[in-house]
């Protein structure tokens, strides 16, 4: 599959992948210049670039980079980045600095990794009933491994 992007601002880079067996590719920050994220601080930082995802039953998901997030405390604001296949603007990219300590983002910087994954198209029917389960309702820790 073939995912179009389209470079925004001269320059932005292009998602790549590090790797043949990396899932994701890497978003670079487009920064001017470099972006203090102070200990607790959120910011949104632009990429530049938009996609065009090609089928309505696929979905864009944008996920922290393990490095920043384990070394420096530095993770999406909103957990997982949702674009959806009908969204053709600006990728940007929400991060929040959970750490004590503030973190420099550097121009170019890989801040968030994009990957593309197919979804099940669900229609929602109201019913009266649900099939129970043997779990049932218990919700937060009712399996005993919390």
């Amino acid at each position: 599959m073939q995912l179009s992007i389209k470079r925004l601002n001269p320059k932005a880079q292009i998602p790549t992948r590090a790797t043949s067996g990396s899932a994701g590719m890497d978003l670079h920050a487009l920064l001017d210049q470099p972006l203090l994220v102070p200990a607790g601080g959120r910011v949104i930082i632009p990429t530049g670039i938009a996609i065009e995802i090609p089928k309505d039953d696929l979905v864009g998901l944008i996920y922290a980079r393990s490095g920043l997030a384990v070394k420096h405390g530095l993770t999406l604001s909103n957990c997982v980045g949702v674009i959806d296949s009908d969204y053709t603007g600006e990728i940007r990219v929400g991060l929040v600095n959970l750490s004590d300590t503030e973190y420099t983002i550097q121009p170019g910087e890989r801040i968030a990794q994009l990957v593309i994954a197919p979804i099940v198209i669900a229609e929602p029917v109201e019913v009266e009933e649900i099939n129970d389960t043997s779990r049932g309702a218990g919700g937060f820790g009712s399996t005993g491994r919390i």
